[in-house]
């Protein structure tokens, strides 16, 4: 038995070594707007496939509440915004890492309504007509695209006489949610988003937008994982991230 202890102290100490590789794995939380859902998952996984040492969590949601998290202390190691404003706030108050903020993909804003209907929705005007009950629109205190919505609202004169019809949306999927399930007559969202659900949603036209619908990415200065959480970073705006965002529709920035 004694002849066969050197080999399994060599297995014990390959194994341990193993573990402790596993266990240093890096590992981050990005956190990101619910319309980037359906191309950072593919990025993801390319990136992971990669990077076979890197995991990559997400946490999706409307970019206001991330926001929110992340200031109150939530682990996040990157943050990709939905607009300016929201990483404008971030950026205020000082969780940001210095030097990491960038544009990495550009979006516009569409009218969408149930792929079956039959309403004459020609302009932003025709949303008055009595047919039309509700409109989902994201929640503007909150949410980007609500607040893209609104100010396209306000330039064209309709903001305030649409404002009974209107329901609040706590992100751009519910919105399209809505559309899709016929819930709501029209609704806000964006043209990537409309196009992931071409059996339910339509887009009848492109709603100008006083600024550009623009995405920024950043590190959080709190990560534990700087390193890693540039590279993920580096890898959305690379040739790889970007041909995927551009096949889910979003154009470079």
């Amino acid at each position: 038995m004694s002849r066969f202890r050197p080999v399994l102290r060599a297995v014990s100490v390959l194994a341990l070594l193993g573990a402790s590789a596993l266990s240093h794995a890096a590992e981050i939380t990005v956190s990101a707007a619910a319309s980037l859902t359906n191309a950072f998952k593919d990025i993801g996984q390319a990136y992971e496939k990669q990077y076979p040492d890197a995991k990559v969590r997400f946490n999706f949601a409307a970019s206001g509440p991330l926001l929110q998290q992340i200031a109150k202390g939530a682990p996040v190691d990157v943050f990709a915004s939905a607009d300016q404003e929201t990483m404008d706030k971030a950026q205020q108050q000082g969780l940001l890492q210095a030097g990491t903020r960038q544009d990495f993909a550009r979006n516009t804003l569409v009218l969408i309504v149930p792929a079956d209907s039959k309403l004459p929705l020609r302009t932003l005007a025709d949303l008055r007509r009595a047919d039309v009950k509700r409109i989902a629109v994201g929640n503007p205190d909150s949410v980007p695209v609500g607040r893209y919505s609104k100010q396209a609202l306000e330039t064209a004169g309709q903001w305030t006489a649409l404002q009974p019809k209107v329901i609040n949306t706590q992100s751009v999927r519910q919105s399209l949610d809505y559309v899709a399930r016929g819930e709501v007559e029209a609704g806000f969202v964006y043209a990537t988003d409309a196009a992931i659900m071409p059996q339910k949603v339509r887009a009848l036209f492109t709603v100008p937008t006083t600024k550009p619908v623009s995405y920024p990415i950043a590190t959080i200065g709190t990560s534990q994982q700087q390193v890693e959480a540039k590279r993920f970073a580096r890898y959305v705006l690379s040739p790889q991230g970007q041909a995927v965002l551009q096949r889910y529709g979003f154009s470079k920035p």
